[in-house]
């Protein structure tokens, strides 16, 4: 049934899955809402069966949509493999990548190396999405995520890309109002900037993890109102070695090295779907945020 399928149906079936909607397929797929409309019915003609229940705003699966959609992405990623292996490496990776990754390290990281990326592969395309929250990626039909936190088993495959080294900080025009932290001990009397409804930080002391309640006037339920605030002088703040580079280099954050404890460290992790890793998109990807993380 499958042997002369057309790809195109069936990325369409996937994309408007993923998408909700056959506007967001199209989209998605760079062509117009009509031809989404037609591939999508001339797969279904071509099975014999309703995928898709389609009303004016959204679409679902049909129960049997459910069962052929996994099939589908198997057969668009073995002809997207197929095809790299086929097309010369000088035209580089092709397709369209879907990653998502957490807001502040897409546009400090991942951004710088878009343009790079998209002119050495003038085959790929990017659909990037800024989000702090976690995404399935299997019906969400991304390829990739980026996560910086302890990794729940999932079933999908994660790639260690680097430490994720914290920094306690804070700007100069704190340190002078209210001194300069020595000891874990003093954070006590100090305003910490806490992301919301996480009132403490994780250390490491005499070689042993430990959570220091802080307390402070202002928090965020997001790492950029952090870092923003404590750039703005509200009070001192544990952020990512990545997200506050430039920010130490000119002298607008100072670095606070405490006596004893230093700042729990995690890891940048990609985690992405079993079938995806043969992907050369995937690769070029992750070869060169690899590469900008090392700076």
């Amino acid at each position: 049934m499958t042997g002369g399928m057309d790809t195109d149906g069936l990325k369409t079936f996937i994309q408007t899955y993923a998408a909700g909607s056959l506007a967001g397929a199209a989209r998605r797929l760079k062509i117009t809402s009509m031809a989404a409309t037609r591939r999508l019915a001339a797969l279904e003609a071509e099975l014999g069966v309703r995928l898709m229940h389609r009303s004016t705003r959204s679409v679902s699966l049909t129960p049997e949509g459910e069962t052929f959609l996994p099939y589908a992405t198997s057969i668009v990623e073995a002809a997207e493999a197929g095809r790299a292996v086929l097309v010369p490496s000088e035209q580089g990776a092709t397709g369209l990548l879907r990653a998502t990754v957490p807001a502040a390290f897409g546009r400090k990281v991942v951004m710088p190396i878009i343009p790079a990326l998209l002119a050495e592969n003038p085959g790929l395309s990017i659909d990037l999405e800024l989000s702090d929250g976690v995404t399935d990626l299997i019906s969400r039909g991304m390829d990739v995520a980026i996560r910086i936190a302890p990794l729940r088993d999932s079933g999908l495959i994660a790639r260690k890309l680097a430490e994720n080294r914290r920094v306690l900080c804070a700007a100069p025009a704190y340190l002078d109002r209210r001194g300069r932290p020595w000891r874990v001990e003093d954070l006590v009397h100090h305003d910490c900037i806490t992301l919301s409804g996480v009132p403490y930080w994780p250390f490491v002391v005499a070689g042993r993890d430990r959570l220091v309640r802080v307390v402070g006037r202002f928090s965020s339920n997001s790492v950029e109102g952090t870092h923003e605030a404590c750039v703005g002088g509200v009070g001192l703040a544990l952020l990512s070695a990545w997200d506050v580079a430039t920010e130490l280099s000119d002298g607008k954050l100072v670095s606070i090295d405490l006596k004893e404890p230093v700042a729990q460290e995690r890891a940048i992790w990609a985690v992405y779907p079993k079938a995806r890793h043969t992907l050369p998109k995937l690769h070029v990807f992750l070869s060169r945020l690899q590469e900008r993380l090392r700076i």
